[in-house]
């Protein structure tokens, strides 16, 4: 049986090893195995409803990330030299009666024909009245959106715990990123949206100050 205590020690040394990491070593890059593991970690991450709306570009390519840099004001020091840069996308076509969320219901959770009119409308009350994601194009991608950054911080956190830097990117021309992997065809005819960055490699140096956060205290309150 594991060790819990040992456990809850490993978790928060790999919370307080995690920071924003602005160079990485270029020389050191991380194994198959190990961002595999990574990737891994964001696929069985949870979404709401269980959707799962996204899809992780791993952008390898220099002369990609060179027309990215341009762009990426927040990531001038990541894309030179992380040893792996992703984009995470958000899907746009998350309407309780799309095509996809009709697929993704039948062939990954395996919903039964018959309770799929029942889940239907229930989905659509949770997004038109609950939630007011229909409202419009805008809050149905945000809401999509949302559900990235589950899989962003699982990723980041499980690096840490196998001693890998990360870098969260949201310091990007949006309408500019999103036009040039427009012309690099990785949109599915917009399906898909730029949600946010992660670069993944090994520090280069070490931070120059220890982390901060507020006390406990002061973002919890028991009622």
């Amino acid at each position: 049986m594991t060790n819990k205590p040992l456990k809850k020690k490993e978790i928060l040394d790999a919370f307080q090893f995690r920071h924003a990491t602005k160079a990485f070593d270029s020389n050191k890059k991380i194994s198959d195995e190990d961002f595999n593991f990574i990737l891994e970690t964001g696929r069985l991450s949870p979404s709401s409803v269980g959707f799962e709306p996204w899809k992780f570009l791993v952008i390898q390519n220099s002369n990609l990330r060179e027309k990215l840099k341009k762009v990426s004001w927040g990531a001038q020091g990541q894309l030179p030299t992380a040893s792996h840069f992703v984009i995470i996308l958000a899907r746009k076509d998350v309407r309780y009666d799309s095509e996809y969320v009709t697929n993704h219901m039948k062939n990954v959770k395996k919903v039964p024909d018959e309770l799929m009119d029942t889940l239907s409308s229930r989905y659509r009350t949770f997004q038109e009245h609950d939630l007011h994601i229909l409202d419009n194009d805008r809050t149905l991608f945000d809401w999509a959106s949302k559900q990235t950054y589950i899989t962003l911080a699982n990723m980041m956190t499980a690096a840490a715990q196998i001693g890998i830097d990360s870098c969260p990117i949201e310091g990007f021309n949006f309408e500019s990123v999103h036009n040039i992997l427009e012309e690099e065809g990785l949109l599915e005819e917009g399906a898909l949206e730029v949600s946010v960055m992660v670069a993944f490699g090994y520090r280069k140096e070490e931070p120059q100050r220890e982390k901060t956060r507020k006390e406990l205290a002061q973002v919890v309150e028991w009622i």
